[in-house]
């Protein structure tokens, strides 16, 4: 099993938790996703890349040399294929409760702060830092705090998103405040956001996935 992926991510870094919290051996390719140093394509333009996942996206994950695009559609399939540690609550009405969770940050909050929509405000629009950072603070703000709400209106919620064991949610939740952090927004009301994100990193599937313990990360 082969997850190609970047290590600043949010999307990579997700599937990258999945897989640890699942103990599943997988290796990782690494596509960088900024210009090289002189100015060239990125490598997730690159042709061999783009002929393993048209979008020019991470992450794929390639099994038995087919390849899943996109982290929900990787976590649902990992979750349907080795559910011996299951990330979804076995409860119906829990399980649409931590997919609503799941879907704020995959829907609502990471498209509009993708790096090629930042990219495309620079490039397009001449919008300079400061706008750019005010764009993804929106965002950020608009969604965690939704996120925050729906947890504290949540009876089952026990030290993590949906219970007393890390799931799905979580994977979500942890490299989106990781990556407020990146960004410099404030998070410092989203109290249950933040003491999850505390449990969670306690734990050595988290800690493995951060971004700064990957071979390709770079300051």
């Amino acid at each position: 099993m082969i997850l190609y992926s970047y290590s600043k991510s949010s999307s990579a870094f997700r599937v990258r938790i999945a897989l640890n919290l699942k103990s599943i051996a997988y290796d990782i390719h690494a596509v960088n996703l900024l210009p090289d140093n002189t100015g060239g394509q990125a490598e997730n333009w690159h042709e061999d890349y783009l002929s393993i996942n048209p979008q020019g996206l991470v992450p794929a994950l390639s099994v038995d040399e087919q390849i899943i695009s996109q982290s929900s559609a990787i976590m649902e399939y990992l979750e349907e294929v080795y559910p011996e540690t299951p990330l979804l609550p076995e409860n119906t009405l829990q399980r649409a409760y931590v997919r609503s969770l799941v879907q704020i940050i995959s829907c609502d909050i990471q498209p509009l702060n993708n790096l090629r929509v930042l990219d495309y405000l620079k490039t397009q629009f001449n919008c300079n830092k400061t706008q750019i950072d005010q764009w993804y603070s929106q965002w950020i703000s608009e969604g965690l705090t939704a996120f925050e709400k729906q947890l504290n209106t949540h009876s089952h919620q026990k030290g993590f998103c949906a219970g007393d064991k890390p799931g799905l949610a979580d994977a979500f939740l942890i490299p989106q405040l990781y990556n407020a952090r990146r960004y410099q927004c404030d998070i410092s009301h989203l109290k249950q956001c933040t003491f999850i994100e505390k449990n969670c990193l306690t734990i050595r599937a988290f800690q493995d996935a951060l971004p700064e313990n990957q071979a390709d990360y770079i300051t």
